[in-house]
């Protein structure tokens, strides 16, 4: 039964990307974007108002795109979007608490520190405002109350990471944590250390100063030569990560998850083996159009399974192909 929902679930999701590859004014192509006829089938438009809120710090690479998914789809569909991010999980929760209060049509929710979250989205869940979790936290979403969620199983996602680092000949891996608290990332370094077969240590930074986290990578390479790979969970830290290899003569192979332009830049230029791509333009896209296909027509979709937007892998030999989606903040 859960391999049907599952193929179930991936053809709707396929009908959604092959119904449309371009928003009606002729900008840029949308993945997953309906025709801007569809909009209109089963009840027509929502006139929706929708509050996306993540735990993204403003101005976070990989949380533009989807903030850039998620305001694509709600033009798409002609319903009000925002977006607001907060890295402190009290502060993402007053969020949450602010919007119940403004009595939108749905919530888009991402779950670093979901302990932190659970009273905010029962009180949305009470007030019978539709939630849609995001990112992390696939594993609470469903005792909270959510309608599905959309993103990638990070356990997973890290073994595949572990397994290819491996073949890649890496025996001990420092894997880089940049958010402490999120229980997402704690899965991938836990899934990677699961199939690696040699020695994962972790090392903490700070995403938004990026500046110490290469001199701590740097330091940490320098210190145990021994080191010869290191995974980072954020584009941005990857850069850092980078740097930090080059400027301590470190022969360490790095990888990464999530995208950035200069993520992919780095891995045609052979500085980064691959990223670890959870397609989070989707994380966006995808929610907005649940929700206006719920507030228009009542449909709900995952049938109590996650949405899986990932995990895929950008390497050498495709980097090219999303080299420009990332530059136009589609990828």
């Amino acid at each position: 039964m859960m391999r049907v929902t599952r193929l179930i679930t991936a053809a709707a999701l396929g009908a959604l990307v092959l119904s449309g590859c371009s928003n009606s004014d002729g900008g840029t192509p949308a993945a997953g974007a309906p025709a801007s006829s569809a909009a209109g089938e089963g009840g027509g438009q929502s006139g929706g108002t929708f509050a996306v809120i993540t735990h993204g710090a403003p101005g976070d690479s990989f949380w533009d795109v989807v903030k850039n998914g998620a305001e694509a789809a709600g033009k798409q569909y002609g319903d009000k979007v925002t977006y607001q991010g907060d890295g402190d999980p009290a502060k993402q929760a007053q969020l949450i608490d602010q919007a119940i209060s403004e009595k939108v049509d749905g919530l888009v929710v991402s779950m670093a520190n979901p302990d932190a979250l659970e009273e905010a989205i029962g009180k949305a869940v009470a007030a019978k405002i539709p939630v849609v979790t995001i990112n992390s936290g696939a594993d609470k979403s469903k005792e909270f109350g959510a309608t599905t969620h959309v993103g990638q199983s990070e356990e997973v996602a890290g073994r595949g990471a572990g397994e290819q680092l491996k073949a890649e000949g890496v025996t001990k891996l420092l894997c880089v944590i940049h958010e402490a608290g999120n229980v997402g990332l704690d899965q991938r370094c836990g899934g990677a250390t699961a199939t690696l077969g040699g020695t994962v240590e972790r090392l903490q930074v700070d995403v938004s100063n990026l500046a110490d986290a290469t001199s701590k990578i740097k330091a940490k390479l320098q210190t145990d030569t021994s080191v010869n790979g290191v995974l980072t969970l954020n584009p941005a830290v990857a850069v850092a990560a980078r740097d930090a290899i080059k400027d301590g003569g470190s022969k360490a192979k790095l990888a990464t998850f999530d995208l950035s332009a200069d993520v992919v830049d780095a891995i045609e230029a052979g500085e980064v083996l691959f990223a670890v791509d959870q397609q989070q333009y989707l994380q966006g896209w995808l929610p907005i159009t649940f929700l206006h296909l719920y507030k228009s027509n009542l449909n709900t979709v995952g049938g109590g399974l996650p949405v899986n937007t990932g995990p895929g892998f950008v390497t050498k030999d495709n980097a090219a192909q999303v080299a420009k989606l990332a530059q136009s903040g589609t990828r």
